[in-house]
């Protein structure tokens, strides 16, 4: 016997992303008192900046625990959104942020260069996340300014 699964709908798979971002903002708690890691498959793929590449549930839990100690408090900006749909299991997702990092806080456009933007392309099938890759700068508090010439003079 095989597993048989219905198709997804872009905003069937646009709900399950959205659950993902507001549980970040909850602390890594869905909107129905799970845990975030349930959103994922076994053996889903998770990408973070200087983090690297995360494979299976254990160790995105162990990314999410590592970056998470960093972040006092994070909210994502919904309303300012913008979704690509690919047609298939893909959906990409571009936002902006604010928060407190443990090295002080942020939000996106102040200053306009430093972190708060960001961009998340998932991959979503069964109601569940099979990857996401995160793209943004971890370097939330800005501090990360004398390496780049163009930041140097900026503080």
């Amino acid at each position: 016997m095989t597993l048989t699964t219905g198709t997804m709908t872009d905003e069937q798979r646009k709900s399950v992303a959205l659950e993902y971002l507001k549980a970040f903002d909850n602390g890594g708690v869905t909107s129905t008192g799970d845990s975030i890691l349930d959103l994922f498959a076994d053996d889903a793929q998770v990408y973070f900046p200087k983090w690297g590449l995360a494979n299976g549930k254990e160790e995105v839990g162990r990314l999410f625990g590592d970056v998470g100690a960093t972040i006092k408090a994070i909210e994502h900006h919904y309303s300012q959104f913008n979704w690509v749909f690919s047609g298939s299991d893909v959906v990409v997702c571009e936002g902006t942020s604010h928060g407190e990092h443990r090295d002080g806080p942020w939000r996106a456009g102040l200053p306009e260069w430093a972190a708060g933007r960001w961009c998340d392309v998932f991959e979503i099938r069964d109601w569940k996340i099979q990857r996401v890759f995160i793209y943004l700068d971890p370097d939330y508090a800005a501090q990360d300014t004398a390496r780049y010439p163009w930041l140097a003079d900026r503080g």
